[in-house]
């Protein structure tokens, strides 16, 4: 009996494995009475494997080219040591901590900004333009390192000073005049500044409109540079988001001729302020490389109405998303558990569905007449006969004021 017993055992697990061999290919397992389909998820691959297989892209083919300055500052190990001596010397000063523990240390946030800028703050820079999409609109698969440190302000009034700097929002109302500009360079060198905004373009989505062009700058004498394209405020249209406006601050070998891209001042003709800065840098890569970088995003406001009339002399567009229909499903014979009146009202013409609310309010309007009181006691009136469920909800609603009636004046 009991080597009866042990084959039987040993055949049926002969044969349980039989099937669990077969159905390997499938990965068909059972789990806690459930059928689980495909792989299990030990050997599944993990989302983040799926979507770098999916965004997978072949570095011999797609790589990102440095078009900036290199980096000429002291290597890494120089600088995290440079900072730990600041570290240490500050550490052991004791009138800085006593200040510090009452309150009464200030910080020079011009110098602590220029530090920043001769160590992390270029590459942060970068990031932070990598993340608005700004290389890859402008240059394509080429980017680089802002290594001067561009400031930029808009004077909003006598006293106050709106800066520039890395995807601030300033308004169009803010940004009517032209900014101040101001950039560490030696007195031999010239530059380039460019304001182009790439995502307000009217016809074309791969272009540009420059806002802003000064070629041949002197040092950081912008006032004596050669401008190209007058200064125009931002304008992005009604509806259509934030609109980004970008600075770049281009370092020159030589002098260049301008002459074919300068335009008459003022220059309100949009077509020929439709820029491309792909273009513009291939054609002078040899002589022009970016050093600076700000930018800011800019939004629709109401002051734009009378510059769109006035100085664009052209009607002021404006944007709508274009919804698709919502999906209504067939209509049925015998619909359950949905009310008669709102099922019906799903297949009608929305126009007239109003014009019918209007009328049964305009009902009980009289024009020499005071409106009617309101019921003391809507609730405490009974219904006479019979009447429909969905209508008995509809006349509640009516005494109560309730529901789409009173969205119609």
């Amino acid at each position: 009996m009991a080597n009866s017993l042990l084959k039987y055992i040993t055949l049926s697990n002969k044969l349980l494995s039989a099937k669990v061999l077969s159905c390997s290919p499938l990965y068909i397992s059972h789990r806690n009475g459930h059928h689980i389909r495909g792989k299990p998820p030990e050997l599944a691959r993990s989302l983040k494997q799926r979507l770098e297989e999916l965004n997978y892209k072949d570095p011999s083919i797609h790589y990102r080219v440095d078009i900036g300055f290199p980096n000429a500052s002291k290597s890494r190990a120089a600088e995290l040591k440079y900072r730990l001596d600041i570290v240490k010397s500050n550490y052991r000063n004791a009138e800085l901590e006593k200040k510090s523990r009452n309150g009464e240390l200030l910080i020079d946030l011009e110098e602590a900004r220029r530090d920043w800028m001769k160590t992390s703050g270029p590459q942060q820079i970068k990031e932070i333009a990598d993340h608005y999409g700004v290389f890859k609109d402008l240059f394509g698969d080429a980017y680089f390192i802002p290594r001067v440190s561009l400031e930029v302000l808009y004077n909003v009034s006598d006293e106050d000073q709106l800066p520039v700097y890395y995807g601030n929002i300033v308004k169009p109302a803010m940004a009517i005049k032209q900014p101040e500009i101001s950039y560490e360079a030696s007195d031999d060198s010239l530059w380039t500044l460019i304001l182009t905004n790439p995502d307000g373009h009217f016809t074309d989505e791969e272009s540009e409109y420059v806002h802003w062009f000064i070629g041949n700058i002197p040092g950081n004498n912008v006032e004596k540079g050669e401008v190209i394209l007058d200064y125009l405020q931002p304008f992005p249209p009604r509806g259509t988001g934030l609109h980004r406006h970008i600075f770049i601050l281009y370092k020159q070998e030589e002098r260049i001729d301008y002459s074919p891209l300068k335009k008459s001042n003022p220059c309100y003709n949009l077509k020929e302020r439709t820029f491309k800065t792909l273009d513009f840098y291939k054609d002078r890569q040899d002589i022009l490389t970016p050093a600076g970088l700000a930018f800011f995003q800019s939004d629709w406001d109401t002051t734009l109405t009378d510059f769109y009339h006035k100085c664009l002399n052209m009607q002021e567009p404006i944007f709508e998303y274009d919804f698709p229909k919502p999906y209504i499903r067939p209509q049925e014979w015998f619909p359950r558990r949905k009310p008669f009146n709102i099922y019906m009202d799903k297949y009608r013409d929305p126009k007239q569905i109003n014009k019918e609310f209007l009328m049964r309010k305009l009902e009980h309007v009289h024009p020499f007449k005071p409106p009617r009181k309101p019921l003391p006691h809507p609730n405490a009136i009974a219904f006479e006969g019979y009447i429909p469920s969905w209508l008995k909800v509809e006349m509640t609603k009516s005494r109560l004021r309730w529901g789409r009636i009173n969205d119609i004046e």
